[in-house]
């Protein structure tokens, strides 16, 4: 993980910007289950009544009402309310709450806190509820045998009616003081109820309050559920452009953080020396530069869209469930325990999977990559059926590898949802209950169920992240691991510059090399002087150090003891740059690049003019199978030079070196492909070409390094011989046994004759 926050650092700013918008995102989403609950609770069961006061209502509900409150709490409500100048389609008088109590919060719950009660008693005595009935019956009762007992000591002489009396009459006809206690009996048994039934019933009495008087209620209600409505839609579409953009912005960083990578990784590439490439093979850095960098890049985007929404959701659900209803959040922690217990097995049973795909990729690009630059040869060997059978196994390999791991995860999305089910009905019963208590309210509920769902959704998304983390974390690993790899070659901390003078002299002093990791040197003691305008040739049996020798003057690998140096100064010294400026270099199997003709011949030198690219082609002997193309300089090549052939192939990158005009010339076997005139052709051409410059010819065959003027012969490593044709047949014993091998006894006779 801590590898790929490192490939974020760049883009800081961007996921600053994308954690702000996912907090609006979220915001928006948690918003709508409230909404959903006020219209269901407040426009549906309340008609659309979110006061909890009455803005308007009639004096005689009013003084109703206060019958209801307390003595001493009377005077606030009466200073709460005054005549309202409105008209209405109500012959009595209608009184309206002050503007001061409205705009005083304070004020207004402490009305609010007097009315509730009061106001659910009389939707009761108004409505006929059995509860109120039952007060009421017992509170005729009572009053009856009050009455009767005053009467009969004589204290009263009339008896009223009570029977045709309303609760509102015997309660005014009980006083102050007797409505006072039973008010405070009824409190009582009010306070066992839950603050949701009392806030419903006051929602009622207020509907019926504004009905009175002739208020729309209708319209409130219509009003309310569109006007809610309206938010929810505002904040779906602010939601779904928050999502937009983050899906915009997160792509943008994944793509930016995918090409980063790409070019970070293509220079590195580019600035290996050989010991590199033998460390990581070419199949395994494809599939690095490709696959691995693609499964960060969809990561990434991952993380940017769900793993930091994901928190953001959960601790936001969280804390709306504490507010919406405590006593069910132990579902929420049971769901999550489910959720971690199932992923943590799936996680640590795939995990080890992940990495295996990664190296069973490698082998597949490998196999593949074989196969398919070597279907010459293997058709040639008819050896298909085992090929395919190699292939057919990395394939299978993998293929199953994939499907464990597939297997594995289709499990997850069926319990998943067999989690959330489960939980939706464990919140529908203990839900249901809690309303049939009146600990609840339907509205609650859903917005809770909503909630659930969001939390456990996040929670989820979480787990499926970390299931797919630890194969990107393996791509992470693998891509750092070519990032931050040791170069051996390095360019000086304070380079020299070559001469300006300098013709290309090229000396080597006792020069050992071993190559990394090996336990022998593959050349020992090596001294010679390459001398400008003339030509140094090597020669020996495969495997001796030919082209191993030759590769150290690029700095394709570093000495590992003595020095080069090139025109005086040691070649360690120079940047890489350079050097190799000076150098045309001709390697063993020529490599041509995708374009035409001409990009490939001026490859190294860019700017150089039509005559120099046609000069370079002449030398090089091409311009007898360029000219036969239709059109010529600008016939395409393939990749890697597939459609000419293998001497077609080297004389054009014979003719890339000679247009860039070096003072160094390295043929590493490069004549191999040519037949016996167009090499002698090439060779005496070259050699007017190349009067001024250093000339060092790697070759098998005697008649390429003939004229040489300098031949030295390798064995093992080591300078067996050195001088020119003749002398080496005299005094070299190797040269003369490959000399044997190739020239005829008159030839060779004839050649110790005038050595003699």
């Amino acid at each position: 993980m801590g590898k790929l926050l490192k490939f974020l650092k760049p883009y800081a700013g961007a996921v600053v910007a994308i954690v702000c918008i996912l907090v609006v995102q979220a915001y928006c989403d948690l918003s709508l289950p409230t909404y959903t609950s006020d219209i269901v609770n407040v426009g549906i069961q309340q008609g659309g009544i979110d006061e909890t006061v009455p803005d308007t209502i009639s004096k005689k509900d009013l003084n109703h009402l206060l019958l209801l409150v307390k003595s001493d709490q009377q005077d606030t409500v009466k200073n709460a309310y005054t005549k309202s100048e409105k008209n209405y389609d109500y012959r009595g008088t209608v009184m309206e709450l002050k503007s001061s109590v409205k705009e005083d919060e304070k004020k207004l719950d402490e009305l609010s806190e007097i009315l509730a009660k009061p106001m659910l008693l009389a939707s009761g005595f108004d409505s006929g509820s059995d509860m109120t009935e039952k007060i009421e019956n017992q509170l005729r009762t009572q009053m009856k045998k009050q009455v009767e007992a005053k009467q009969a000591a004589a204290q009263m002489s009339e008896i009223p009616d009570f029977d045709k009396m309303d609760i509102y009459e015997m309660l005014d006809f009980m006083g102050a003081e007797g409505r006072d206690q039973l008010v405070k009996q009824m409190n009582k048994q009010l306070n066992k109820m839950q603050d949701s039934i009392i806030e419903q019933a006051s929602s009622v009495y207020i509907k019926n309050a504004y009905d009175h008087v002739g208020v729309d209620t209708d319209k409130i209600e219509t009003n309310y559920i569109l006007n809610t409505g309206g938010k929810m839609l505002a904040l779906a579409f602010l939601g779904m452009a928050a999502s937009i953009l983050v899906g915009l912005l997160a792509s943008r960083v994944g793509a930016g953080v995918g090409r980063g990578l790409r070019e970070n990784v293509f220079r590195k590439v580019v600035g290996f020396s050989n010991a590199e490439f033998d460390k990581f093979s070419t199949a395994s850095l494809i599939t690095r530069s490709t696959n691995d960098i693609q499964q960060i890049q969809l990561l990434i985007v991952m993380i940017l869209r769900m793993v930091l929404y994901a928190p953001i959701m959960a601790i936001g659900g969280i804390w709306k469930v504490f507010h919406t209803n405590v006593s069910m959040s132990w579902i929420i922690g049971l769901a999550v325990a489910v959720i971690v217990v199932i992923v943590a097995f799936l996680f640590f049973v795939v995990m080890p999977k992940f990495k295996l795909i990664q190296t069973q990729v490698d082998n597949l690009n490998l196999v593949s990559r074989e196969i398919l630059t070597g279907l010459s040869v293997i058709r040639a060997f008819g050896t298909q059926k085992h090929e395919e059978e190699r292939f057919d196994d990395a394939n299978k390999a993998l293929t199953k590898t994939n499907l464990f791991v597939n297997r594995a995860m289709t499990f997850m999305m069926p319990l998943m949802m067999f989690v959330m089910n489960s939980i939706t009905v464990l919140i529908v019963w203990v839900g249901g209950h809690s309303i049939n208590d009146g600990a609840m309210q339907v509205g609650d509920m859903m917005a809770f169920i909503q909630y659930t769902m969001q939390i456990i959704m996040a929670f989820l998304m979480i787990c499926m992240i970390s299931v797919m983390l630890p194969r990107a974390a393996v791509s992470a690993s693998r891509v750092d691991e070519v990032l931050t790899s040791e170069t051996m070659i390095h360019d000086p901390q304070m380079p020299k510059k070559i001469p300006e003078a300098g013709k290309g002299k090229v000396v080597f002093d006792h020069v050992c090399f071993r190559y990394p990791g090996a336990e022998e040197d593959v050349l020992h003691d090596i001294s010679f002087t390459a001398e400008p305008g003339k030509t140094t040739a090597f020669i020996g049996s495969t495997g001796c150090g030919k082209s191993t020798l030759v590769n150290l003057i690029p700095r394709f690998y570093d000495v590992t003891g003595g020095k080069i140096t090139l025109d005086g100064e040691d070649i360690k010294d120079i940047t890489q740059h350079e050097l190799r400026e000076k150098l045309g270099y001709v390697p063993q199997k020529a490599v041509l690049f995708s374009g035409d003709i001409a990009s490939n011949i001026m490859y190294g030198n860019p700017d150089g003019s039509h005559e120099e690219m046609v000069e370079a082609a002449s030398i090089a002997q091409a311009t007898e199978f360029i000219e036969q193309k239709k059109k010529k300089y600008e016939s395409p090549i393939s990749q890697g030079g597939a459609n000419v052939s293998g001497g077609q192939k080297q004389r054009l990158s014979i003719a890339r070196a000679i247009a860039k005009h070096p003072d160094v010339y390295i043929f590493d076997d490069s004549f191999s492909a040519l037949d016996y005139k167009t090499d002698a052709t090439l060779r005496a051409q070259l050699k007017d070409k190349t009067a001024d410059s250093t000339v060092m010819i790697v070759a098998q065959r005697i008649s390429t390094i003939l004229h040489a003027d300098q031949i030295i012969v390798l064995e093992d490593g080591q300078i067996v011989g050195k001088g020119t044709h003749k002398e080496l047949l005299k005094n070299c014993d190797a040269y003369y046994q490959i000399a044997s091998s190739q020239l005829s006894e008159k030839e060779l006779e004839e050649d110790l004759k005038e050595v003699e």
